[in-house]
């Protein structure tokens, strides 16, 4: 019955691309749906158009990474501030990708924001209906993609909007279902094999085990690689091969 459980089973793998990194190319051939950096952390025009070509040659669902605008700290340093300032530049990014999109006749499908502001709206009511707003703005068709059972996915779901609740290959959670903070040692799992057992395990259970030991159930629909890690690339083709050997679809979620 297991197998016959798991046969049926298809999951989204996501990849965080267009930061700088060596093997992004490489990378969408693993996975189904991209994240493109849009300005706020990394990313410009250049570099957003190359990777949107790169996705549609992989026949690969692209999404906008906004961030806080605050590229010296690859957008991972936590801010505080007005609100319609986060709308704005939430919005602006999204729609400097989507234009790219647009002119290179494909669809922007997603959002996912990137760093402290997506672990911000994870738990700030205020922050991600704001993020929510901006998305919607960019087009209420785009999909919200966010920490499963977040307080962006809510807000998402209240402002009826399409969800993707998403888990992590190589990051360790709290026991309340967050991120342990990058701040904190072994906050990131860098070793591949290790990363791998925690994703199988994610997409198999649906469920994820804390730092401390906890299992904590959680509703899985996309799976996110670091396309910046030191073996992101390792880990993809090694979950992808997994994948398929247990009879698991990689598909972007619908």
């Amino acid at each position: 019955m297991e197998n016959k459980i798991l046969n049926s089973r298809t999951i989204d793998l996501n990849a965080d691309l267009g930061e700088g990194g060596a093997d992004d190319a490489a990378i969408l051939a693993c996975v189904s749906s991209v994240n493109i950096a849009c300005g706020g952390h990394a990313g410009d025009a250049h570099s957003m158009r190359v990777a949107v070509r790169a996705a549609m040659a992989c026949g690969v669902a692209i999404g906008a990474h906004p961030s806080f605008v605050d590229r010296e700290n690859f957008g991972r340093t936590e801010m505080h501030l007005p609100m319609q300032q986060v709308y704005d530049e939430v919005l602006e990014q999204i729609c400097a990708l989507q234009g790219i999109c647009k002119t290179e006749g494909t669809e922007l499908v997603h959002v996912k924001p990137h760093g402290a502001l997506y672990n911000q709206a994870a738990r700030d009511v205020r922050l991600a209906e704001t993020i929510v707003k901006a998305i919607a703005a960019a087009g209420p068709q785009l999909k919200v993609v966010g920490l499963a059972g977040s307080e962006l996915i809510h807000a998402a779901r209240r402002a009826s909007m399409n969800v993707a609740e998403e888990a992590f290959a190589d990051r360790r959670y709290n026991s309340d279902g967050s991120l342990v903070s990058r701040k904190l040692p072994g906050a990131t799992i860098d070793e591949v094999e290790l990363a791998l057992q925690q994703a199988m395990h994610m997409v198999e259970q649906q469920s994820v085990i804390s730092i401390d030991g906890k299992e904590l159930q959680m509703n899985i629909d996309t799976l996110c690689l670091h396309g910046d890690g030191a073996h992101a690339l390792q880990l993809a083709r090694s979950l992808q091969e997994q994948l398929q050997q247990k009879g698991v679809v990689v598909t972007a979620s619908l």
